[in-house]
């Protein structure tokens, strides 16, 4: 193991805070490797290992354990210590300036910029000049301009490398948030696509056995046969709406991982003449017709087909007081056209949210949606374009699971 990654380890060092037992491991390690000449055997002629001289090593030392509090200070303080050392005992030599080194270092980290260079240009000179004074020899000269510079250098480099630690960090936790962002928008337009599915499904059915119902009492005493087939509307609408939703609630299970909830299609165009069968016998005249050479648009395309005749329907039971309801479906060459006109009076004092909910789920599969008063003025009518080029690939502007779980979206109307 390296001591850069023991280093690394020591709390606050990767990040430049600092500790007090960092610095003093640090202390502790130039101080074993400054006692490594007073302990090995020494050739004859050497200066003698004293108590004196190994007492100013520590000396020299002890200042690295505050190095990050003064810089220059401690530089100073090692440096002066240094020279008392060489000029007050004749002490064994040290391989290299550990202290000098450490606390040069430190300056490079931690120093402002004119500070560190000012610095550094003092140390060039304070190293020429003690080699100068010393041994006067070029070798040693240029050895020492190469290890301190080379302290400078890893000093910033310490810097460069914290700066760039923390630019990962903060990415990391930007797209840690996007994804928590993410991950909440697409449980949010889960819960509005389930909302959706649910209005569509419960407005619907409730829609039409509040008319059945409110039929079935007058019919009873007036024509027995229309109440029968009234009561038969209401069972036969509570049924496919207990069906769809069972279905959703199969959806919503097998989204929380219950591997065994059937999974079973979402409505299709199929589907149109039995909900055409069950709004007629609630009292309008519904006519459906399907017009151009039939292609299967997709299933998403479909349910959203199917959705918005509901929505459609479901306004004219409630709002309209329609008499005839005329639906049209053009597979057109380029585009899938649906038309709903009635005879009514419009959505009447409806919150429009189901107008918006159709144009919605146009939308999502590149088409578009107008409303307005039907030919002469009179009634109301929807008209639904979608292009052919993507229904044919079945998908809208969600991902690939939204399309097989949500197959068409819109706004809760």
């Amino acid at each position: 193991m390296r001591i850069r990654d023991v280093l690394a380890r020591v709390p606050g060092h990767a990040t430049g805070t600092g500790s007090r037992g960092g610095d003093l491991l640090i202390a502790l390690l130039v101080q074993a490797a400054m006692t490594m000449p007073f302990v090995v055997p020494r050739a004859p002629g050497l200066p003698d290992a004293t108590w004196t001289a190994y007492g100013l090593t520590t000396l020299m030392v002890l200042p690295l354990v505050a190095r990050r509090r003064a810089p220059v200070v401690i530089l100073v303080a090692v440096l002066a210590a240094g020279a008392l050392y060489g000029f007050t005992v004749d002490g064994p030599g040290q391989p290299l300036p550990y202290t000098g080194l450490v606390a040069f270092y430190t300056v490079a980290e931690l120093s402002s910029p004119p500070k560190r260079i000012g610095i550094a240009v003092l140390m060039a000179l304070a190293v020429v000049a003690s080699v100068g004074l010393g041994s006067d020899d070029m070798r040693e000269l240029l050895f020492s301009l190469f290890v301190f510079a080379a302290a400078y250098a890893f000093g910033r480099f310490t810097v460069t490398r914290r700066a760039y630690l923390r630019a990962v960090e903060d990415r990391a936790r930007q797209l840690e948030l996007t994804h928590r962002i993410e991950a909440e928008q697409a449980a949010a337009r889960e819960r509005a696509r389930i909302a959706r599915e649910m209005h569509d499904i419960l407005s619907h059915a409730v829609s039409l056995m509040i008319v059945q119902a409110e039929a079935g009492p007058v019919a009873v005493r007036t024509a027995p046969e229309r109440a029968e087939a009234a009561f038969d509307a209401i069972s036969e609408t509570g049924r496919d709406a207990m069906v769809q939703l069972r279905r959703m609630l199969g959806v919503l299970r097998e989204n929380e991982g219950s591997p065994d909830s059937p999974r079973e299609p979402q409505p299709a165009l199929a589907g149109l003449p039995g909900l055409v069968a069950r709004v007629r016998g609630s009292g309008p005249a519904v006519s459906y017709e399907v017009t151009g050479r039939p292609r299967p648009p997709g299933p998403a395309v479909e349910t959203t087909v199917y959705r918005i005749v509901q929505e459609a329907l479901t306004n004219v039971v409630r709002h309209a007081d329609a008499t005839t309801v005329r639906i049209l479906l053009d597979h057109g060459p380029e585009a899938l056209t649906l038309t709903v006109t009635d005879d009514g009076r419009g959505p009447g004092g409806g919150s429009g949210l189901g107008l918006v909910g159709i144009r919605e789920r146009a939308a999502a599969h590149g088409g578009t949606a107008r409303t307005g008063a039907g030919p002469g003025g009179r009634g109301f009518r929807v008209r639904v374009t979608i292009p052919r080029t993507r229904q044919e690939s079945g998908t809208g502007t969600g991902s690939r699971q939204e399309r097989e779980t949500e197959q068409g979206t819109g706004v809760e109307s």
